[in-house]
């Protein structure tokens, strides 16, 4: 337990804390206005009342020179604009692991070939591929049943993959490290840009050719086949017109029975 009773909590997974208006303490600064023109060396005072007469914060962007660059900006928009694009790099950035595959001086030619499928599995997926054949016994007196085995493995992926490290010994283990080439990762791009089209696509409606729509918001969406408002209006005008008519016949006729001359 610390000394004191205090709790115990851990700084070193902060990073580095962006100094903005007062927490700026040198005396002086290299300014960049709003607009991204240099205001030039300006007291610190001086580029806050700056600051607050656009109604803006004076960030630190470069604590490093000599004297800081400070900029005046919006801080919230600015750290959001960061945020973005922090993400963007980690949705963008290619994660390479390492698989292992191993594997045994007698292991038969139906395992290799098993071995083999996976190990072009975790190379299609961008993967680089650790293949290590253990010794046990006296099985380390013929390391050239394990070198026969590994060279199999990389003969057969070489449509994939690169060897980075040959086959050397490692303690009881013989092993070996190939990597994807170029023209997998070039695919693997292809396929995220891809599906960066197809998300960004969302769920707009599909036309007749199976492309999704583009609608101007300031256009009128088209009438549907079944829409039939105005032709409904048009039977109701023909409709009225035609009960005047009856309610006229029927006037006629009661007139006529009602007139001894008709």
């Amino acid at each position: 337990m610390p000394v004191g009773g205090g709790r115990r909590f851990s700084r070193d997974n902060r990073g580095p804390q962006i100094r903005i208006n007062h927490r700026i303490r040198v005396p002086e600064v290299r300014v960049v206005a709003e607009d991204g023109s240099n205001l030039g060396v300006l007291t610190t005072e001086a580029a806050l009342r700056r600051a607050q007469e656009v109604g803006l914060d004076l960030v630190e962007v470069n604590p490093k020179a000599t004297p800081p660059v400070c900029k005046i900006l919006d801080f919230g928009k600015y750290k959001y604009e960061e945020k973005k694009r922090a993400r963007e790099a980690k949705r963008k950035q290619t994660i390479v692991e390492v698989k292992e595959i191993k594997l045994r001086p007698k292991t038969d030619d139906h395992d290799l070939d098993t071995k083999v499928r996976a190990a072009r599995k975790f190379l299609e997926a961008g993967n680089k591929v650790k293949i290590v054949c253990r010794f046990r016994g006296r099985e380390i007196t013929h390391p050239e049943r394990a070198r026969m085995q590994l060279d199999f493995l990389v003969s057969k992926l070489e449509d994939l993959a690169n060897v980075e490290q040959r086959p050397i010994m490692e303690a009881r283990t013989m092993a070996v490290l190939v990597a994807p080439k170029p023209v997998v990762f070039q695919r693997l791009a292809s396929e995220r840009a891809l599906r960066e089209r197809e998300r960004m696509k969302g769920d707009r409606p599909l036309g007749a050719d199976g492309q999704p729509q583009n609608f101007d918001e300031n256009e009128e969406e088209p009438l549907d086949e079944d829409d039939d408002d105005l032709d409904d209006d048009e039977d109701d005008d023909e409709d009225d017109d035609e009960f005047e008519s009856l309610d006229d016949l029927e006037e006629d006729i009661d007139d006529n029975e009602d007139d001894p001359d008709a």
